[in-house]
């Protein structure tokens, strides 16, 4: 199997010659110390060196004159989840309407083109609009605020998320009509989840926020892609919405977040689901040996079989972690055959 087909094979729960990985994308603060570990000067030699099997590349919005995106503060800087946004105060659908909303026309098309074309026939593509949108309406309002207008006001808030979504929509539209057949998973994520459970209760979510995933998941499939949704935290209680809606794999397994432990999720989701990560990054990999790295890939690959692609619990690969773990990770994922069952 080449890459694109391990992976693939491995969302469509058939087996494969070895567990897929996926390095994810290390935080700025720790390219220096991996990159030296590892003899390269770049995360995609970095991907290279660790032979993982998909590329990410997120399409991108850009404005010919430099034109702002989404602008949820009105031009201020950000510097806290609650600070009050543009419709902080706004009680009028009418208000929203007026607002400034940016066009989709300027999907940087080209862009993506270039970073996925080296990559298209050997590695699994995951690409489209990042489309953050649950983060981008809370932004609109201040996050608690956002929470209480969807009791207080619930109209103004769909309104928000309606525009907002439109605008991701139309950014997927124009990329995907011109790149579907070089992307194989469309790649989103909103991160809905604390350590203990969803931000809002399984009934506002459902309301809410699967709307939208659902329009970009369906948008996905008419174009013939499979669909990845990126959600740190425990989601467990509107895992099946999720699978209802249509999407086939989960990053990345917040491991220690209540009700996230794998052995569940196999038993209860394993045949609907591609779990993607799983490898915890809040313990294990930053405190823990190498051999306690090796013991756990071994561990989640024996619970899962297939429909798992070894990764961190959490892409962006924070400086705590010893470069040591992430080698232990990889290696012994490439390495090590489930148990059979």
């Amino acid at each position: 199997m080449n890459h694109k087909e391990r992976l693939l094979a491995a969302i469509d729960h058939r087996e494969t010659d070895r567990t897929p990985i996926w390095l994810g994308c290390p935080h700025g603060d720790s390219h220096a110390k991996l990159h030296n570990y590892f003899g390269v000067s770049s995360n995609l030699e970095l991907q290279t060196a660790i032979d993982d099997d998909m590329r990410w590349f997120p399409i991108g919005w850009k404005h010919p004159e430099g034109k702002p995106g989404l602008d949820p503060t009105g031009g201020r800087p950000k510097k806290s989840h609650n600070q009050p946004g543009l419709f902080a105060e706004t009680e009028d659908v009418g208000e929203v309407e007026k607002a400034y909303w940016p066009d989709p026309q300027f999907a940087d098309v080209a862009g993506a083109r270039d970073a996925i074309d080296p990559w298209k026939h050997t590695h699994a593509i995951f690409s489209g609009v990042w489309a953050p949108f649950f983060h981008n309406v809370g932004d609109y309002f201040g996050m608690d605020n956002y929470f209480v207008k969807m009791h207080t006001n619930p109209a103004v808030v769909e309104a928000v998320t309606e525009r907002v979504v439109d605008f991701y929509w139309g950014v997927n539209e124009i990329a995907f009509s011109h790149l579907a057949p070089d992307i194989d998973v469309m790649f989103f994520g909103n991160d809905f989840g604390t350590q203990l459970n969803t931000f809002v209760s399984p009934e506002l979510f459902r309301r809410f926020i699967l709307p939208g995933m659902k329009k970009l998941t369906d948008q996905a499939h008419r174009f013939g892609l499979r669909v990845a949704l990126h959600s740190c935290g425990s989601v467990y209680g509107v895992i099946p919405d999720l699978i209802g809606i249509g999407v086939e794999a989960l990053h990345p397994i917040q491991a220690k977040a209540r009700n996230m432990e794998a052995i569940r999720l196999k038993r209860e989701f394993g045949n609907d689901l591609c779990f993607i990560g799983g490898i915890d990054t809040q313990e294990l990999l930053c405190n823990g040996t190498p051999q306690q790295v090796r013991d756990e890939v071994r561990r989640v690959i024996d619970i899962f079989g297939t429909g798992i692609v070894i990764s961190p619990s959490h892409e962006a690969i924070l400086p705590d972690v010893p470069p040591e773990n992430v080698e232990a990770m990889f290696d012994e994922a490439r390495a090590y055959r489930a148990k059979p069952r």
